[in-house]
């Protein structure tokens, strides 16, 4: 999978609810009503990775808020397949 240009993100990055670009990769922050709606978001996401055989990093917080990192370790960037699975996440927290 072919990295993607910083132009190429800034781009796909608009299609996206609240991420942003930096150290090559890509991040949002999620806020649910408690700690249990947080930890259903975090499985959720953890299933959909799972199946992508893409794992981001989640850091759970705060009791109730999510922080997921996505970048493809093995090419040292942000990827399409990135932007796949950040897509994914953004339907899982509505």
């Amino acid at each position: 999978m072919a990295l993607l240009s910083s132009n190429e993100i800034m781009n796909k990055l608009k299609n996206l609810d609240n991420w942003s670009f930096d150290n090559n990769q890509i991040h949002s922050d999620y806020q649910f009503k408690d700690f249990k709606e947080a930890l259903s978001f975090v499985n959720k996401v953890g299933e959909e990775a799972e199946k992508m055989n893409h794992h981001p990093d989640i850091f759970l917080h705060s009791w109730n808020k999510v922080k997921i990192t996505v970048s493809t370790h093995s090419e040292g960037g942000v990827t399409e397949k990135d932007f796949k699975l950040a897509a994914i996440i953004d339907k899982l927290a509505k």
